[in-house]
């Protein structure tokens, strides 16, 4: 969350000129129902559930598209090896807790999962924790590129040279 993925994805499928799917989108549209109320209805584990059903849907395809993936898809199951083996390239877009804390304090009201946290610190500590638990999933990334004081022009550049 915050890292950018969304928005770097958008851009680079527009410079690849090709498909971008942000799942937590498709998901939505596809269930008919917002991410947090499948939370609240439904549980994080039936959510996790449904997100890998579409995520399996989506690589199978076999349709060449960049995918933005929610902070928390590659964690659960076995998704992050399911995602390497069915993509070309997976990345992770590495962004430091201070930086992560101070993009997210600024739009924390829109975000449900961290708009309970008041001050910088308790966010501060919410994001240290998460990504102390999740890197080992990140890590497993073909390509790591570090976001911090970096644009989105900026880093989709660094990509597409990876990616050449």
């Amino acid at each position: 969350m915050g890292s950018g993925k969304s928005s770097v994805a958008k851009a680079l499928s527009s410079k690849l000129k090709t498909n971008h799917i942000d799942l937590d989108k498709f998901i939505e549209s596809s269930e008919g129902i917002s991410i947090s109320n499948i939370f609240k209805k439904k549980g994080e584990i039936n959510f996790r559930k449904i997100e890998r059903k579409y995520l399996e849907n989506i690589l199978k395809s076999k349709k060449y598209s960049i995918i933005s993936l929610g902070g928390g898809t590659p964690c659960y199951f076995d998704n992050i090896e399911f995602i390497n083996k069915f993509s070309n390239n997976t990345i992770f877009l590495k962004t430091s807790i201070n930086e992560l804390t101070e993009r997210l304090f600024i739009e924390k009201d829109d975000r449900p999962i961290i708009s309970h946290l008041k001050s910088k610190k308790k966010l501060n500590d919410f994001i240290a924790k998460h990504l102390f638990e999740r890197n080992k999933f990140y890590n497993k990334t073909k390509i790591v590129i570090d976001t911090d004081k970096k644009g989105i022009e900026e880093i989709v550049g660094e990509l597409l040279d990876k990616l050449a």
